[in-house]
């Protein structure tokens, strides 16, 4: 078996998806499935221009070219012209659901059409039961018995982390800074833990400056530092030091920094929207986007009180969230798609 996997979310600043596509490769590769790994680098996948000229004109000729049996759309896009049979994964629907702030044309592209495109797939992937809901929700069109929930897999390096004492100050906030991840929230927390910092890691937006204006209004401005997208070697430092992981977020459709904190044995925190709940299941703290909630479950963190739990969840979420696991399953969607 030969799988064209779109990777051009791996090029340049790599986020969610571009962990997945890296992680999801390995695997496959590992699973004994041949993987033609299609991407530009000599095009921005973050430019909408430059997306769609890949979507839709150089990706379907790739795959084409590649010899192989089947292309896997990884990043929620599929093209028209489709000259292979196609699974593509759906990782949430926020298009349709939270951005309602952002322009109309990629709103329509990654929302309605892309929910139209997906008639046309012989699999579809979900990375979780919730976003499986929400997508059978926003296109009842669509044949339920060909949705299936993969959860992506935690890269290695998580797991193989050597966690150290927490330094009791730093709650750590991975991710796009983005609206529907809430940041806003965790500025409003801080007042109530003038110890504490938060350090945000991730590509930026525009929902940056109105996060950092409220910082500076709350009086908080110093201890919420926004790093932007940084080394992974960073990251994984933060990840082995920092008091506590935060993910307030309203809207995901997995919740990669959950998922990594777990796997790493750092104490986490996460609301109760979403795909969270079920990501952490019984393994750390739920807690409802209130702000005295909030900055009472962080100041136990910060204290250490969640170190032994984190500890414990930690083999338990290694085993979940191993790629090969992810991978098996994966290549039982492609056979089925091929069938």
């Amino acid at each position: 078996m030969k799988i064209a996997l779109d990777a051009q979310l791996t090029v340049g600043t790599a986020t969610g998806i571009g962990e997945y596509v890296g992680g999801l490769a390995v695997a496959l590769e590992r699973a004994d499935v041949e993987v033609a790994r299609l991407c530009e680098p000599r095009i921005d996948p973050w430019r909408f221009d430059r997306r769609v000229y890949w979507d839709q004109v150089l990706l379907p000729q790739r795959a084409r070219a590649s010899g192989a049996d089947l292309l896997h759309c990884a990043a929620g896009t599929m093209p028209l012209a489709l000259d292979l049979p196609t699974v593509a994964t759906v990782h949430d629907v926020a298009w349709l659901r939270v951005q309602a702030h952002a322009r109309p044309y990629a709103r329509y592209y990654f929302g309605a059409f892309s929910i139209d495109r997906y008639r046309h797939a012989r699999g579809i992937v979900v990375d979780s039961a919730f976003s499986r809901g929400e997508l059978l929700d926003a296109a009842p069109r669509l044949d339920a018995s060909r949705v299936s929930v993969v959860y992506p897999g935690v890269a290695d390096d998580y797991m193989r982390l050597v966690r150290r004492a927490g330094d009791g100050r730093t709650i750590l906030a991975i991710g796009t800074v983005e609206r529907r991840k809430n940041l806003d929230f965790l500025a409003r927390v801080l007042v109530g833990l003038p110890d504490a910092r938060v350090v945000s890691v991730g590509p930026s937006t525009e929902y940056a400056h109105e996060v950092i204006a409220l910082a500076r209004e709350l009086g908080v401005e110093g201890r919420l530092e926004l790093r932007g997208y940084v080394d992974r070697a960073d990251v994984l430092e933060l990840y082995a030091s920092a008091a506590a992981v935060a993910v307030p977020s309203r809207y995901e459709g997995f919740g990669y920094a959950a998922a990594q904190a777990l796997c790493a044995g750092t104490p986490l925190i996460v609301s109760d929207r979403s795909s969270l709940p079920e990501v952490v299941r019984d393994d750390a703290p739920v807690v409802a986007l209130d702000v005295a909630a909030w900055t009472e479950a962080l100041a136990g963190a910060l204290r250490g009180d969640l170190d032994a739990r984190a500890a414990a969840a930690r083999p338990r979420a290694i085993e979940r969230f191993a790629w090969d696991a992810g991978a098996r399953a994966m290549r039982a969607v492609y056979a089925e798609a091929l069938a």
